[in-house]
């Protein structure tokens, strides 16, 4: 090359330099490039090592003739590596492959000397003595699995009388052989009815019968059609005839010669499916084998299988075959509306849901055709089943229609389209939907009476939420039946402002509507799930009532935002001006969650404060100073008792949860540092409320769970020297059963 010449060039003249060698090294080379080139997947180097120590026509390996892989590769010439991750062979560069096909003079029929070199390995001894269920090939005979899948690909290409005669020898008692078991798993992946072999304990049944119809190799077959008589419509392991293996793999040179015998069903099902060949190929897409059983009288085109219940035509439109959907549906005894017994589907059913546009309007363009049946299992119909799988071509195919109708509500889920494609945020077929005058775009699902701005609003699909609130029809108040959420709700709670903003900017939203089992209103659900975008939109609102409580519990705003830990949401809501620190709800059954009064923020820092010299008398390991009660004065106590989660103290309040991990804790450090520097309000009272308008105690507060933990020198570990100020009501139950327990005792005792 650096004298000018071409890349052919160069190959040619190593190719004449692998020729000139001495001894057998010029043969090897030569064959091993003849492998490497036409092998039907990328050769390991055992594997060809195996293959090229083969001798024609010997009936076992001479260990001997296997070549040792430095020599293979030196008498190439660097014309083929090694691949390292694979260990497989492979030419030096894909223009050498380019150069050896164009000049085929160099190989003399290499397909026929392949394939010859492979049956003489299957037919060896050795190879005949293994059990015939082995799952795998042994690691002794590496070539076994090559040799077993693929002699048949290259005998296709090249036969010839020697390699005829090796097949046969291979193919009487084929089903205890072991190469019919690899040959079955390695075709298990790829044929319908072979996926059912996975389970067979070897290749009993599978005879050189079955195998040469598998194969579809004319010459074969015929060839062993007449070496002796055979049973022709005997099923295999699997169940299957010859002539079901010839129709699934479209052998039909294969299924000519059968139809043409007398004693050959062509309507005999296989005993795992119950299908009928004719089912076999319009499942697999084979035209030619099926329009050769159809013409023959004693074919029903229309006969069922006995597992699934599927027609033909319910397997050629569930697998997409558009040519043999409309060959089937040329015949008058072929019924276009028959429904299969597993998924109660019909033909259009199975076509809109796998996306099949043109099958669908095959079937459409038939009169007797209902376009909105739907399955009698679930409630679904064509266009459910096409928005379900967003195939947005055949929904507009199906809304072209005038008896189809979009507001039907499958059985199972209880959606519309509608609901569906607002659900799963497909915009094109909503709008599609919308376009429809007939559509109802407010419709509910009976189930939840969640509407499709719900759906929207709660997965964030903005522009389907846009479309919707564009639409008069649409009420954007509508509460749900399972939780009583509105679309504002569960925007709310799942943290979608842009469809929050979209919400608030409708004069008719009312911003204030609580959810109907816990009363939390948007504003609530903001600080309780820590979205603080969602909780500025809904704070600028000026109709929004920062004030309100919820119900369960009397929690506000703020108290949901200190037990969560949101630190950012529990300074917006300080910085606000209207949003006091505790807000009675008078509709609650239970006390509210309150923070406690502002006048006594500065105990509350005290006792927080680490560095503050009164630390000792809080953290001694017993309890800590009574807080005063809201509504009591100074003087009263709150019967609680703070808890510090430092594992050296020992403080409870009333109704308290464990300590948090200091993990969690270290997370609400920040909220308790936030409400620590809360203002102080000169008349010490709540901005807004009146003390009388306070509860009595006991109350609780934001500050119920995020402390933060303090660390002091002068107090030693948790003695539990004090007495807890709450009853320990399991420490009563216990005495209780115990009780219990000595009087039936005595009792028993007495008798």
């Amino acid at each position: 090359m650096a004298r000018g010449n071409g890349l052919s060039d160069a190959y040619t003249e190593t190719l004449n330099r692998v020729k000139q060698q001495e001894g057998n090294k010029s043969v090897l080379g030569l064959k091993v490039l003849m492998w490497v080139l036409n092998s039907q997947r990328p050769l390991r180097a055992d594997e060809l090592r195996h293959a090229l120590g083969v001798g024609i026509r010997s009936t076992s390996l001479s260990w001997g003739n296997v070549p040792a892989l430095q020599t293979l590769l030196s008498s190439c010439l660097g014309l083929v590596t090694v691949e390292a991750s694979s260990s497989t062979l492979r030419l030096v560069h894909f223009t050498l492959q380019e150069h050896l096909m164009s000049n085929p003079e160099l190989f003399d029929s290499p397909h026929s000397t392949i394939a010859e070199v492979c049956l003489t390995y299957l037919n060896f001894g050795i190879v005949r003595g293994f059990w015939p269920a082995l799952r795998s090939a042994p690691t002794i005979m590496p070539f076994l699995e090559y040799a077993s899948c693929y002699w048949e690909k290259h005998t296709r290409i090249g036969v010839t009388e020697n390699v005829k005669i090796l097949a046969l020898k291979l193919l009487d008692r084929f089903d205890d052989h072991v190469s019919a078991q690899i040959l079955l798993l390695c075709n298990c992946r790829e044929s319908l009815l072979g996926s059912s072999y996975y389970w067979a304990e070897g290749p009993i049944g599978f005879t050189g019968l079955h195998g040469a119809a598998f194969l579809g190799i004319v010459e074969i077959f015929t060839a062993i059609l007449e070496m002796k008589k055979w049973d022709v419509n005997a099923a295999d392991c699997m169940g299957g005839t010859a002539l079901t293996w010839a129709a699934v793999r479209g052998q039909e040179g294969v299924v000519k010669m059968l139809l043409e015998r007398e004693e050959v069903n062509p309507d005999q099902v296989d005993t795992e499916y119950g299908r009928t060949p004719l089912s076999w190929a319009a499942g697999s897409g084979q035209e030619g084998v099926a329009k050769m059983l159809l013409k023959r009288e004693d074919v029903i085109p229309d006969q069922a299988d006995t597992k699934y219940g599927r027609t033909p035509l319910s397997w050629a439109a569930m697998s997409g075959h558009g040519g043999l959907v409309k060959i089937l549906l040329g015949r008058e005894d072929v019924n276009p509306n028959h429904e299969e017994t597993l998924y109660r589907r019909t033909p259009l059913l199975w076509a809109a849901e796998k996306g099949y546009e043109g099958i669908v309007k095959i079937l459409l363009e038939r009169d007797d055709i209902n376009p909105d049946k739907a399955d009698t299992r679930y409630g679904q119909t064509p266009l459910y089943l096409a928005t379900e799988r967003g195939h947005d071509r055949i929904v507009r195919v199906l809304l072209e229609r005038k008896d189809v109708n979009p507001n039907h509500e499958c059985t199972f889920c209880h959606r519309t389209p509608l609901l569906w494609a607002a659900e799963k945020g497909v915009e094109g077929i909503v709008k599609m939907l919308l376009e429809r005058e007939d559509v109802n775009p407010d419709k509910a699902d009976t189930r939840y009476s969640q509407t499709p701005l719900s759906l929207a609003a709660e997965h964030g699909h903005d522009e389907i939420a846009k479309m919707l609130l564009e639409r008069k029809d649409v009420n954007p108040n509508q509460a749900d039946t399972k939780y009583g959420q509105t679309p504002l709700s569960l925007a709310a709670e799942s943290g979608h402002d842009e469809i929050v903003k979209m919400l608030l900017e409708r004069k008719d939203i009312n911003p204030n509507q609580a959810v109907t089992k816990n009363s939390k209103t948007p504003l609530l659900w903001a600080p309780k799930t820590g979205h603080e975008e969602v909780l500025k939109i809904l704070l600028e609102r000026m109709d929004t009532n920062p004030h309100r409580a919820a119900g369960f519990c009397g929690r506000t705003p703020l108290s949901l935002a200190a037990e969560n830990g949101h630190a950012n949401a529990v300074k917006m809501l300080l910085e606000w001006n209207d949003v006091p620190l505790a807000v009675p709800d008078s509709g609650s059954q239970t006390p509210p969650w309150l923070p406690l009064p502002e006048r006594y923020g500065g105990l509350v820092r005290t006792l927080l404060d680490p560095d503050n010299a009164n630390s000792d008398k809080v953290d001694h390991g017993g309890p800590a100073s009574l807080l005063p009660s809201p509504g009591h004065g100074d003087g009263s106590v709150v019967e609680m008792q703070l808890k510090s989660h430092d594992p050296n103290t020992d403080i409870t309040y009333f109704n308290s949860q464990p300590p948090l991990p200091a993990a969690d804790f270290d997370e609400r450090e920040p909220v308790v540092d936030l409400m620590n520097s809360a203002p102080m309000s000169p008349d010490n009272n709540l901005p807004g409320i009146e003390p009388s308008m306070l509860p009595q105690p006991s109350s609780m507060w934001p500050l119920q769970l995020p402390y933060s933990p303090r660390k002091s020198d002068t107090h030693p570990k948790n003695t539990g020297s004090a007495l807890p100020v709450v009853i320990n009501w399991y420490w009563v139950l216990g005495s209780f059963v115990c009780l219990l327990s000595f009087l039936a005792y005595s009792k028993n005792s007495y008798n």
